[in-house]
């Protein structure tokens, strides 16, 4: 029973981490880095303390139960057996390679943006961030997939 639950809230927080990376990515780092051809890049730390998206949404739905349930899940993919183990650990591992990147880089990093003055240094951290961001929805998007395929077999097995 404590599998199930463990996988079912692992797929439905790494969907949740999905999604709503890609909507900050669209939506919200835009105004925090703008552009125009007249003034070129700028970097916009009030509209990102004003946003606070890392205690304001993250810190609930990634940084503290994004972490506990990918370590929980490496835990019960470890004690699974038949074919669900390997694509339980394979997105457990995925998934803790994006908590690794996150603790150890977007936090650290966005921490010190948000004290950062507009200037070509900070413009280049941010714009850094952001690219590198694209590497991290690919990680939690391979760990969801990888969820999902061990959630079915999951079943599967089960019967």
């Amino acid at each position: 029973m404590t599998s199930t639950i463990l996988l079912w809230l692992f797929v439905v927080n790494l969907g949740v981490a999905f999604g709503a990376g890609l909507y900050e990515h669209r939506i919200v780092v835009s105004r925090w880095i703008s552009s125009s051809p007249e003034s070129g890049r700028h970097w916009n730390a009030d509209a990102v303390r004003r946003d606070d998206t890392g205690r304001r949404f993250w810190a609930f739905a990634t940084t503290g139960p994004l972490t506990l349930l990918t370590l929980a899940n490496l835990l019960a993919a470890w004690r699974a057996s038949g074919t669900v183990r390997g694509w339980w650990l394979a997105s457990a591992f995925v998934a803790l390679a994006d908590r690794a990147f996150t603790f150890s880089y977007f936090i650290p990093t966005m921490v010190g943006l948000m004290r950062a003055k507009d200037s070509p240094e900070s413009v280049a951290v941010a714009t850094q961030w952001r690219n590198f961001n694209y590497l991290r929805h690919a990680i939690v998007l391979a760990a969801w997939l990888a969820s999902l395929r061990a959630f079915s077999l999951f079943y599967q097995q089960r019967g």
